[in-house]
């Protein structure tokens, strides 16, 4: 189910039980599209995210972290002087359409008291949000501007009057009977999910095949029932929170989607769910965007150093060729008064092998006899001594390998923060150029900072989500008797328990969320080693994050998203 007019009336019934006469304490804008308000409502702190991103737009409560820029913008900036310290008034729908209007009530400079309205339109690229004074309807700012260039219909620039989205001109099905929706539907045309689409508001298309389904044969009769049997829950606020898993796909509605038939989980509020689906997809989201050069860099890198493998391996294919020419070079000298120069070739007895078989050698007939003989031996010392070096050659090519799979198994579940780590390292390495010239007032080098989560046991256990953590986490952080982890054999993250003597439960769910950042995350049964601290070393000379281990025990565990965020969310509660 995408952000439809029901899942925005269903959303705005939740905030406005939940926030009505809030007080507005906080307010940050983590990145370019978002905000985060924090409101004391009900005897409570809550996070209110607003996203207008062009994919994952959307406006619930959150449990989430986000970080917050040193410098917040301009938008952030204007929201702080109008709204932080306001009383929320109202939270209300714009008919069945995706747009949200928060009100807003509070004191300018002089105490004067004056409202506010907080739009917020759900609506894919377009999606916006926009600071509008409430008596004049005078956009003061928004998070995106649009220019009479890029919209002939309207602007939305500070000083313009606010102009909804154009009408669609459809019928709103929270004011109809059977009669009106069977007025409306074409059963000569066809395509019913289509026409119902395109004739009611709010309706999504996996709304619209779910009435459809709902109708069996879909007829005159069967539809505008089966129509107002879903809306007589939407009508009555009577929602069930769920995600969908159907066909390797995720969904998420506020109503059951019967036609889906996949595996349902439900959830306690629309914001539980909404924060769920949405967990990671935004942020892996703008990680795609931030990090596209730094992704395709190190894919290239590692197709590079496959080929280059492959290479290699032939070379020492040849290689081992030396002593073949060792054994040409012995046979030629001990028939040289057979060679005459002109031969290209002579048939020789092998009397290496045991049956003694006749062989054929080649030669160059430019060369005397004795050239020939020594030619092969020149031969066999080039290729023996290049069997070390392509041996080492191929050790380091292999360790590189290793490396750069890690890294490109890093960014897969890599966060904002965790990229820079990324790309400063790969500077540092060697395989990118720093973009501009370090200042020569040396900054104190911050700590990388660990992701923090809370065994069923209540131990703490602290994880790297890249080299530069991982490092930090094993090498400096951890304590020689407290337990790390690793995924046995496949790259992934470091984790270490702050216990010397962690339970058993402990050590599955630590394992479980060392399972879940490695490259096993879609696997089953993963091997997963564990041993203190004391036992794990960082070769010299080694990469970033290689580290040897010893004593270790292994368990089998199954990557679980539920568990993992579970886990991270007694941290942050």
């Amino acid at each position: 189910m995408s952000f439809d007019g029901i899942m925005t009336r269903a959303i705005t019934h939740e905030l406005s039980h939940t926030l009505q006469s809030g007080r507005i304490s906080k307010i940050y804008q983590p990145f370019k599209t978002e905000l985060v308000f924090t409101i004391r409502a009900n005897g409570a702190n809550h996070q209110l995210l607003m996203s207008a991103n062009a994919s994952f737009a959307r406006i619930h409560l959150t449990n989430e972290k986000y970080t917050n820029p040193e410098k917040p913008p301009m938008f952030c900036m204007l929201l702080r002087k109008h709204l932080e310290g306001g009383i929320i008034e109202s939270i209300e729908q714009i008919d069945m359409e995706r747009i949200i209007e928060i009100t807003i009530r509070n004191k300018d400079e002089l105490g004067d008291v004056q409202s506010k309205k907080l739009i917020i339109e759900i609506m894919g690229r377009h999606s916006n949000i926009m600071l509008v004074d409430a008596d004049s309807g005078v956009i003061l700012d928004s998070i995106k501007h649009v220019s009479l260039s890029q919209s002939s219909y309207r602007t939305v620039l500070p000083g313009q009057l606010y102009k909804r989205p154009p009408e669609q001109e459809k019928q709103n099905p929270l004011d109809l009977d059977e009669s009106a929706v069977l007025k409306e539907m074409d059963f000569n045309q066809g395509k019913l999910d289509r026409q119902l689409v395109d004739r009611f508001s709010g309706l999504s298309p996996l709304v619209a095949k779910e009435i459809i389904d709902r109708s069996g044969m879909s007829n005159r009769q069967t539809l505008p029932q089966a129509f107002l049997e879903v809306f007589s829950s939407v009508k009555d606020h009577e929602y069930t929170p769920q995600m969908i898993e159907a066909d390797g796909k995720e969904y998420f509605s506020v109503i059951d989607l019967h036609h889906l038939n996949g595996e349902q989980r439900s959830f306690p509020t629309i914001s539980n769910m909404l924060d769920r689906f949405f967990y990671g997809k935004a942020e892996r989201d703008r990680v795609k965007q931030q990090a596209f050069d730094l992704e395709k860099m190190l894919r290239n890198e590692y197709q590079k150093n496959k080929k280059k493998l492959v290479k290699l391996e032939r070379t020492l294919t040849d290689a081992d060729k030396a002593k073949e020419y060792q054994k040409y070079g012995e046979l030629l000298t001990a028939n040289l008064y057979s060679v005459k120069r002109g031969d290209k070739k002579i048939e020789v007895i092998d009397y290496y092998e045991e049956e003694q078989p006749t062989i054929e050698i080649k030669l160059d007939p430019l060369k005397s006899p004795s050239d020939n003989a020594q030619a092969y031996f020149k031969k066999y010392n080039k290729a023996k001594n290049s069997v070390q070096v392509v041996l080492e050659q191929m050790e380091q090519t292999r360790e590189d390998i290793d490396y750069l799979d890690q890294l490109i198994q890093q960014m897969e579940s890599a966060s904002p923060r965790d990229i820079e780590e990324i790309r400063e390292e790969l500077i540092e390495q060697g395989y990118l150029k720093r973009r501009q010239k370090p200042s020569k007032k040396k900054k104190k080098e911050e700590k990388p900072q660990l992701e923090v989560y809370t065994s069923s046991s209540d131990l703490t256990f602290y994880v790297g989500k890249n080299n530069k953590q991982n490092d930090y986490l094993t090498n400096k952080f951890a304590r020689q008797d407290e337990i790390w982890l690793h995924t046995k054999d496949i790259p992934g993250s470091h984790v270490v328990i702050r216990s010397t003597d962690p339970d058993e439960q402990t050590i599955i769910e630590a394992a479980t969320v060392a399972a879940f950042f490695s490259k096993a995350r879609q696997s089953s049964s993963v091997p997963v080693d564990y041993t203190k601290i004391r036992h794990v070393k960082k070769p010299n000379g080694s990469k970033p994050g290689f580290v040897t281990y010893d004593q270790q025990t292994t368990v089998f565990v199954t990557p679980d998203e539920d568990l993992v965020l579970s886990l991270r969310a007694k941290q942050t509660t």
